[in-house]
């Protein structure tokens, strides 16, 4: 049983293997290809596995799991943190070909619930230390509303019936891996996006893996590289550009960190020899303030590269990251959906500090459009447009967002406003569509605003985003009322509806009534001008 998904046309498939960029291949080669060797793969505090270790653990849960009935072509729900499981989890399921959703672990109900509407799990894998698994009352839910939910695993469970530790180190019997075929689905990504259903993007092996590697090549990951992972593991960033899997390519070791702060991250890096790590702005913003409040103590001083990405880098901020720092920048660009620009590591520092840089493959296609769909030249700003080896050509089971999303030609529209420059690099500008990024988060106001609708006294809402130094952009919500009700209510009620802590506004405005464009939608800019020119003050909340 195959998943369904949007193909590359045969042709372009054809040209992809052609050039070598599709090499047919699982991604499970990631490890098979060291053979279990002793090289270390991953650090999780205390603990410390080798690249047999990941092989053999893996296994063992893979095995496990087919005995439970999992078979392939079937989907799971995952939601791990920055631990080890996450990446034996991985490719446990690559392995018996299971094709797996990597929720964010700060994702609540209303998010686990969208996803699995999406895909049906067969399979729950997820950690007792969140708070929805502390007990069963939420996994009752979800196997009541999707009887295809058959088997879960815990970690942090010391019970048999659901204990992840356990299952690992079950004996694999005679096993042998069963990964899905290289064009078809090895996992669904998380979109950003911009509407209130969170879309599913289809990852192929031989899409993804090309990825990794071309991004191993441009980044210099290997055998001595230490990556320390502090953004959420399940993100494509710190997943595949390089990230993790990118290290686990080139045979170096992951060091995991709970968070990116600099009181946390410091001594890892000195502790472990990091050279290289990626970070979203709001966090090189503190790592920076911790540096003029502690001094240079040298722990920074193995440090070699530092990744930028997840949000638009600020010329300013670029430029202290290698005079304070002492490391090497490189701006990072990219999408769950697929295309991925990076800054080379010997461009100038004109390149480095204010583009986005430049795609990584030769037959990744980028353009620019006008609101009308006609091509743009270089230095005007308008919509990105792109196609590639590596880039969807369709959200899984969304032809709605797909009709939007993708034109005729397959060409994704991403939503970014970007300028290209003359010799090839990407200006990112903003977004087009309606979304909030705080600090590498996206924030669908329409989602949001669906919800505080829910509240018996709220008649209308609008979510906006304000500039903020420190994470970018924070969000407003403008708020239409029956009868008088304080932040802190709305702020209460979202957390009931299983909001994620990330997506509750940072401020509130009660205001008789929302402004209105001329074909009467509610007017965010100008709600966004009133915020800008400081003619309002939004309400704080708790």
């Amino acid at each position: 049983m195959s998943i369904k998904f949007t193909r590359w046309p045969d042709v372009d498939a054809a040209r992809y293997r052609a050039k070598g960029y599709w090499l047919d291949l699982p991604l499970t080669d990631i490890l098979s290809r060291h053979q279990g060797g002793d090289a270390l793969a991953v650090v999780c505090g205390e603990r410390h596995f080798s690249y047999a270790d990941l092989d053999r653990l893996s296994t063992g849960l893979a095995a496990a799991l087919r005995r439970r009935g999992l078979v392939s072509g079937d989907t799971a729900l995952v939601q791990l943190g920055n631990v080890a499981e996450f990446y034996l989890v991985l490719f446990a399921l690559l392995k018996i070909g299971v094709a797996p959703v990597n929720a964010i672990f700060s994702h609540q109900r209303n998010e686990l619930a969208a996803y699995a509407a999406q895909i049906k799990p067969s399979l729950l894998i997820a950690d007792r230390q969140h708070g929805l698994f502390t007990d069963n009352l939420f996994i009752d839910e979800l196997r009541r509303a999707y009887p295809s939910l058959r088997v879960v695993a815990m970690n942090h469970d010391s019970s048999p019936a659901f204990s992840l530790a356990q299952w690992l180190d079950e004996a694999p019997g005679a096993f042998t891996a069963t990964p899905t075929p290289a064009d078809e689905v090895a996992f669904f990504q998380l979109s950003g996006g911009s509407t209130g259903t969170p879309k599913l993007i289809p990852r192929t092996h031989n899409d993804y893996y090309y990825s990794i590697r071309v991004s191993v090549d441009i980044c210099r990951f290997d055998r001595d590289t230490r990556y320390l992972c502090a953004l959420p593991a399940a993100h494509n960033y710190p997943l595949s550009s390089p990230g993790a899997l990118g290290v686990f390519y080139a045979g170096g070791s992951v060091v995991l960190a709970a968070d990116p702060s600099a009181n946390l991250c410091f001594p890892l890096i000195a502790r472990h020899r990091i050279n290289v790590t990626g970070l979203v702005p709001p966090a090189v913003a503190l790592w920076l303030q911790a540096l003029e409040q502690w001094g240079d103590s040298g722990q920074l001083a193995s440090l070699q590269l530092l990744q930028v990405g997840g949000a638009k880098l600020s010329e300013t901020l670029a430029a202290r990251i290698p005079a304070q720092l002492g490391c090497r920048l490189q701006q990072v660009f990219g999408m769950a959906e697929g295309l991925v620009n990076y800054t080379r590591l010997d461009d100038d520092d004109h390149h480095v500090f204010t583009t986005q840089g430049r795609p990584m493959s030769p037959d990744d296609e980028v353009w620019v459009a006008d609101e009308q769909g006609n091509p743009l030249p270089a230095g005007q700003i308008g919509r990105l447009m792109t196609r590639g080896p590596y880039t969807i050509r369709g959200y899984y089971q969304s032809p709605e967002h797909n009709a939007a999303a993708f034109d005729d030609a397959g060409f994704y529209c991403s939503g970014d406003l970007i300028e290209l420059t003359a010799d090839g690099y990407l200006k990112v500008q903003g977004r087009e569509k309606d979304q909030i990024n705080r600090g590498g988060e996206k924030i669908a106001a329409e989602e949001v605003e669906n919800l505080l609708l829910r509240h018996p006294a709220v008649v209308n809402a609008a979510l906006v985003s304000m500039a903020d130094a420190l994470v970018g952009e924070k969000s407003c919500a403008y708020i239409v009322a029956l009868t008088p009700v304080k932040p802190v209510a709305l702020r209460r009620h979202l957390r009931q509806l299983g909001v994620a802590e990330f997506k509750l506004p940072d401020h509130f405005e009660l205001v008789g009534e929302l402004p209105l464009t001329p074909i009467g939608k509610v007017d965010k800019r100008r709600l966004r001008e009133l915020i800008e020119t400081s003619t309002i003050t939004p309400a704080t909340g708790e």
